[in-house]
């Protein structure tokens, strides 16, 4: 049994890992990273960001980025800083992390050059652009990563619409230069393109299951053409349109072609899975409301929710407690958590008491599962390398104001799928 699960009873430390942490420089400086043949193009598109900054600050409380700011401004400096970063990993008892792009998540002012960031869409890209900001940024974060090699696992971002062979080679010389965290694909193909449950992508998802890479969407992009400046649209859908491929490929048959494949869904919350399993599920098994429809999913040999336990997780960051009462629906082993480091809407600084807070009624083998054993499987990392990080660093349950000492290591607890138990709905198409 690993030493940070088979411990617990003596009060050893959290074995922490971040599924979402975020670094990048600033847009002007992927230059040095970027072949020369695009730099007349990149200061166009500086030009661009400078002419939008008008209308980007009305997307935020510029009061409140303000103070933000000014109180962490020493810290903010670890979205591109190995050293500053290491030390705001230790401060925040976190061991290792999963390293996604654009570490200013207020102004846009580390954005990865031509739109291949967190926003990245098919729509209203030029494809070859993309990839080429997306390689200055792989080239970066290859070197960030090779600082503190142990902890860090960087995300290969791939803007995979309109150019599937060259993403796939990008993926495997971003893989070979070091990049293991998985690869990030745009959550939104946009309108004409081919969506996700297209054979055109399993080139894409051959070379992700061969590198044993996740593929991953990240909360950001949504259609900004529609929403406009009504934000409660954007906080009420953005979630939806991260998740959405995940059901393309469960769906498609994606899983039955790549058993290997893992996708992965980040900064999403939690609150949307169980009731998406359950209603997946009673589709899938033919129930009154989807009995006339000619084909649900004849190529799928199982349930949606077991692919979803084979193929897929979630990566919760800064799950809040209520979300967290449905661990046994969704599968503790599947739900990752993050800090999301260093943007605002995450627990940094202040990670310690808010998994103090977030985890206090949950058994302490199931906590465990969910901060960091789950993740250093997804993303291999070695636990050899970690153990001594955690030792002088992460938090352990004494700290968080838990009392293990009577505490005996038990499994999670089995998963609790009420929909599976029995009939859901009342079968009334005999009824007289």
């Amino acid at each position: 049994m690993p030493e940070s699960a088979g411990n617990a009873a003596e009060n050893a430390p959290y074995l922490i890992i971040s599924s979402d942490t975020h670094a990048g420089l600033r847009t002007d400086q992927y230059r040095d990273f970027l072949e020369s043949r695009y730099h007349p193009q990149l200061d166009r598109y500086l030009e661009r960001m400078r002419a939008s900054t008008g209308m980007r600050e009305k997307l935020y409380d510029q009061e409140f980025v303000s103070e933000w700011r000014a109180e962490h401004d020493e810290g903010l400096a670890g979205g591109w800083d190995a050293a500053r970063r290491d030390q705001e990993l230790d401060r925040d008892g976190v061991t290792g992390e999963v390293i996604f792009p654009d570490a200013d998540g207020e102004s846009g002012a580390t954005a990865v050059p031509f739109s291949a960031g967190l926003g990245m869409s098919g729509s209203g890209y030029d494809p070859s652009l993309a990839l080429a900001g997306a390689r200055a940024h792989n080239r970066w974060l290859a070197g960030l990563c090779a600082q503190s090699p142990a902890r860090r696992r960087g995300v290969i971002v791939a803007p995979i619409v309109g150019n599937v062979e060259a993403a796939a080679a990008e993926i495997r010389r971003a893989h070979a230069d070091g990049l293991r965290g998985g690869v990030m694909i745009p959550s939104l193909w946009g309108h004409g393109n081919r969506p996700y449950h297209d054979r055109e992508y399993d080139a894409i998802w051959a070379v992700c299951e061969e590198l044993g890479l996740p593929v991953q969407t990240h909360a950001s992009a949504a259609p900004s053409e529609d929403l406009g400046l009504y934000l409660g649209l954007y906080a009420t859908e953005v979630s939806w349109w991260s998740a959405r491929p995940m059901w393309f490929l469960i769906w498609s048959g994606v899983f039955e072609r790549f058993p290997g494949l893992r996708f992965g869904v980040q900064e999403c919350g939690l609150w949307w899975v169980a009731s998406l399993l359950w209603q997946m599920d009673v589709a899938f098994e033919r129930e009154h409301g989807t009995r006339k429809l000619a084909d649900l999913g004849t190529h799928m040999k199982r349930r949606p929710s077991e692919y979803f336990d084979t193929n897929c997780f979630v990566g919760a960051s800064t799950a809040k407690r209520r979300e967290l009462a449905d661990r046994h629906q969704i599968g503790v082993g599947n739900i990752l958590w993050g800090n999301d480091f260093p943007h605002s809407e995450g627990s940094w600084p202040h990670t310690r008491e808010w998994i103090a807070y977030t985890f206090a009624d949950i058994p302490e083998d199931e906590t465990r599962v969910m901060l960091g054993e789950a993740a250093v499987e997804m993303f291999h990392f070695d636990r050899a390398e970690l153990i001594p990080i955690a030792r002088r660093i992460g938090p352990r349950p004494s700290d968080l104001g838990r009392d293990t000492s009577n505490a005996t290591p038990t499994p999670p607890e089995p998963l609790d799928r009420h929909w599976l138990t029995g009939p859901d709905v009342p079968d009334i198409s005999r009824s007289a």
